[in-house]
């Protein structure tokens, strides 16, 4: 895992939190009318955050009414104005489209500074029944994906044992054995894909399940609760031949990458990718915020390309 002990009173900038209401938090996260924004006074925090919440689901011990923090960090004398979702860009608006299908809009901001120049967008979406906020350029590219971080765990290194982002402690909680799947999913397997090599699982939030596997390229395979199949994903991979390593093996290019694009993201697994014993990349399937990407990078660590898994 690739942890940052960040604090949020670590930017040097003024803090706002803008709440959407728990008590119509279905209604908040399905569209953009009618949501309840109220401003809290300006604190003596040096952070920007953005409370949004949690579609009323109880996650890793959370409550169904609990909301999780955004961390969105501004410069001194800049200021975040709403923007529906009908204003976002084209760019924006193909990204979410392409990397989130079937996502619902939450809320978006312009990042502005003293003289109205937009800086920044700030994109709140609900994704998989989960929120995802993502940070573009003013230009609309995407620059990161924001941490998120339950209220009582904005000081310190963002999460606590038994909460939301329990996972950060690198101690992989969410991982089953895979002799321990259900038998329908290891019979799917059998049956679909019998040449597939399985290589780690999860157990998601949900209680649905996640099975990495590799057979001439890696896969994100999604099964319900009760061992339903949902869906298959190809992972973006830059050969064929793929080998498990550990993160420590990444080229520090691709670590700093992931750090600053994903911020206290978990690494799920990594590989390393040969083509003639050439070696040609790598490829990193993460967790951030409980929302999980492969990441692909070539031989010097320098990024290709990601992919939504789920």
């Amino acid at each position: 895992m690739k942890k940052q002990s960040i604090s949020i009173y670590a930017y040097g900038i003024f803090a706002t939190i803008l709440m959407l209401g728990v008590s119509s938090c279905k209604k908040d996260l399905s569209g953009s009318n009618g949501v309840n924004l109220t401003t809290a006074p300006l604190t003596t925090a040096t952070s920007s955050t953005i409370a949004v919440a949690t579609n009323g689901t109880a996650t890793n011990g959370g409550t169904a009414t609990d909301s999780v923090y955004v961390i969105s960090p501004c410069e001194r004398g800049q200021h975040r104005d709403s923007v529906a979702a009908a204003d976002l860009s084209a760019t924006i608006q193909s990204y979410l489209t392409t990397n989130y299908s079937g996502y619902s809009f939450v809320k978006a901001f312009a990042v502005k500074d003293t003289t109205g120049t937009i800086h920044s967008y700030v994109v709140i979406i609900n994704y998989n029944g989960k929120p995802v906020a993502l940070k573009f350029a003013a230009d609309g590219t995407f620059i990161k994906v924001l941490e998120q971080r339950e209220k009582g765990d904005l000081d310190g290194d963002g999460w606590h044992r038994g909460g939301r982002f329990e996972c950060r402690d690198g101690q992989h909680r969410d991982t089953i054995a895979l002799n321990l799947l259900p038998t329908t999913i290891l019979t799917y397997f059998n049956i679909n894909y019998a040449a597939d090599t399985l290589v780690r699982a999860f157990k998601t939030s949900d209680s649905s399940y996640l099975v990495i596997s590799k057979n001439n390229g890696v896969f994100a395979n999604l099964f319900t609760s009760t061992g339903v199949f949902v869906k298959r994903v190809a992972l973006p991979t830059p050969g064929t031949a793929k080998a498990v390593l550990a993160e420590a093996s990444l080229p520090s290019t691709a670590i700093n990458y992931l750090t600053t694009t994903y911020p206290n993201y978990v690494l799920d697994k990594a590989f390393s990718v040969t083509v003639s014993g050439t070696l040609k990349g790598y490829i990193a399937v993460i967790n951030a915020n409980n929302t999980r990407y492969c990441v692909a990078f070539d031989a010097g660590g320098n990024f290709v390309a990601a992919k939504t898994i789920w």
